[in-house]
């Protein structure tokens, strides 16, 4: 089974293409070890269903117990939700989302980690079709409350529910984190609600860009080049760029930077290398998947202000960075 991630993708994804079907799409975010995930591609063998997951050995487990159980409805992909969610889904394209006992992240630093925050609850209801069903699991009380009110302040899911959770769910399968909760005696709360046919919250899918590319003229050397870096942090839109490390080849110095962007974070290494005599050409590396995303071109431009302040005489001769 070829293994998947969001770096590697088409975004957006055509999902009738990676199953050769088109199927309703079910996505369960952070499947763990997949009791869930296999129980719903056993219950809907007319739907394609997918798990976003972040632990490589979740994945490499349930990548396992598809192929042994001939599943051909089910694929897993290393991502987070809110990469997978932003840059592979179509608006209304999912028919059910399930969370199962996320994590919590109780301590105040962690909270921008938390799955079910505004932003996030956002581009769910805008990925769901109408008539698509939210469900959510979690054994935490405090979670459960912050949950509730952050699901009745969302004008485009109704709950399907008397109250704003239950205690069971009839038909539900257990999940195993869910099973050791029972056996330890820890109540958990359900929740179910239904995306209804108010408008959405506008979010585009995220498209990709053409790599960033600059080729600039200037009388310095990359043994100088390399002198002068320093590691440094900028915040420029929403976007938090880090440049960390630079190596020295013969050739060529690569950059080591480090890119958070409210979609995706990405880790990437930037190659400068002289390509004619005063003559240096900067562009992204392959190397790690990197996907070119305005935080990417931000990354590129930065650097090429950085290169042209090095020497008074140098000038940008060829440039592809976005603003």
């Amino acid at each position: 089974m070829q293994k998947l991630s969001s770096l590697t993708l088409p975004w957006p994804t055509d999902w009738a293409a990676l199953f050769g079907v088109e199927r309703p799409l079910i996505v369960e975010i952070g499947f763990g070890y997949g009791q869930f995930l296999l129980h719903l591609a056993r219950a809907h063998p007319d739907a394609s269903i997918i798990g976003l997951e972040i632990a490589n050995r979740c994945l490499s487990h349930v990548e396992a117990q598809i192929e042994r159980r001939g599943f051909t409805n089910a694929r897993v992909i290393h991502s987070t939700a809110e990469t997978a969610l932003h840059h592979l889904f179509q608006p209304a394209s999912i028919g059910q989302i399930h969370i199962n006992f996320p994590d919590p992240w109780f301590k105040k630093r962690h909270g921008h980690r938390r799955l079910m925050q505004r932003d996030t609850l956002d581009v769910m209801v805008n990925r769901l079709a109408p008539g698509g069903m939210l469900y959510l699991a979690t054994d935490i009380l405090e979670y459960a409350e912050m949950s509730a009110d952050l699901l009745a302040a969302t004008p485009g899911l109704d709950n399907t529910l008397e109250k704003p959770w239950a205690a069971a769910l009839p038909g539900r399968a257990l999940t195993r984190y869910e099973g050791k909760a029972a056996r330890a005696g820890r109540a958990c709360y359900y929740f179910a609600c239904r995306r209804n046919h108010l408008p959405p919250p506008f979010i585009a899918p995220v498209k990709e860009l053409d790599m960033p590319h600059l080729v600039i003229k200037s009388a310095l050397t990359l043994d100088t080049i390399y002198e002068a870096f320093t590691p440094g942090q900028h915040q420029t839109g929403g976007i938090y760029i880090s440049f960390l490390y630079i190596y020295r080849s013969r050739n060529v110095l690569l950059l080591e930077v480090y890119v958070k962007e409210p979609t995706i974070d990405q880790h990437v290494a930037f190659l400068l290398s002289e390509r004619a005599p005063n003559e240096f050409s900067l562009r992204l590396s392959t190397l790690g998947h990197p996907r070119p995303t305005p935080g990417l071109h931000a990354a590129a431009g930065l650097l090429g202000e950085w290169l042209m302040s090095l020497h008074p005489g140098a000038e940008i001769i060829k440039q592809a960075v976005k603003d």
